[in-house]
């Protein structure tokens, strides 16, 4: 983990932290977090995890995300450093404990990335504790919707990194999505009307599958 004391983006009293992960598959309900970061300002937080359960072959491909043998955790064939889920999930919580009830933000946040992360949590009984951290919840892909619609038809991160900023990066690296979100975040700068359109809690969080 990294730590530094940039200034980060803030929606009224609240620090907003992204945050992003990667997975071993597509259903909310069954797939594993093998990676989690997020980013405030220059302030970092990256861990990784070896799953229980297989990774997808879709997730692999579009990841570079591999297993090997059931306990070691490659990415584009060269292994990682992981920690227990638990470990993981209570780093993470320490590190939102660093700010002041932080919001989080993450694109596709209300179908995917909080209702993995929620379970998660819940599995490792966590989430009393990682609730008392933060006050919501933003989802930016939401955000981009309401705010380009009239000249936008796709909305992948992806996709607007290449229109907003006009530059392309290692989508689906969690670390370096969170980078790039909020470099578009700050290019944005969404009205706090919008902002609070788009802000919900955990539990208002839907359940449905996800596609990268």
């Amino acid at each position: 983990m990294q730590s530094s004391s940039g200034i980060g983006a803030v929606s009224g009293d609240h620090t907003i932290v992204f945050f992003d992960l990667e997975t071993t598959g597509l259903d909310t309900s069954v797939c594993d977090i093998i990676q989690l970061s997020a980013i405030s300002g220059e302030r970092m937080f990256n861990v990784y995890a070896l799953p229980h359960c297989s990774m997808t072959n879709q997730a692999s491909d579009v990841t570079g995300f591999t297993v090997r043998d059931h306990q070691t955790l490659l990415l584009h064939g060269q292994p990682v450093d992981t920690i227990p889920l638990r470990e993981a999930l209570t780093s993470f919580i320490t590190f939102l404990r660093s700010f002041h009830k932080p919001l989080l933000a993450a694109h596709n946040a209300r179908r995917f990335d909080c209702p993995v992360l929620a379970r998660a949590l819940g599995e490792c009984s966590l989430l009393h504790e990682f609730q008392e951290v933060v006050s919501g919840f933003l989802d930016t892909f939401l955000i981009s919707k309401e705010m380009f619609s009239s000249r936008l038809t796709r909305y992948s991160q992806e996709h607007l990194v290449r229109v907003f900023l006009h530059k392309t990066y290692e989508a689906h690296n969690a670390l370096e999505d969170v980078k790039a979100l909020q470099e578009l975040y700050q290019k944005w700068s969404p009205s706090q009307l919008v902002v609070h359109r788009q802000t919900f809690p955990l539990q208002h969080a839907s359940n449905p599958r996800r596609a990268f």
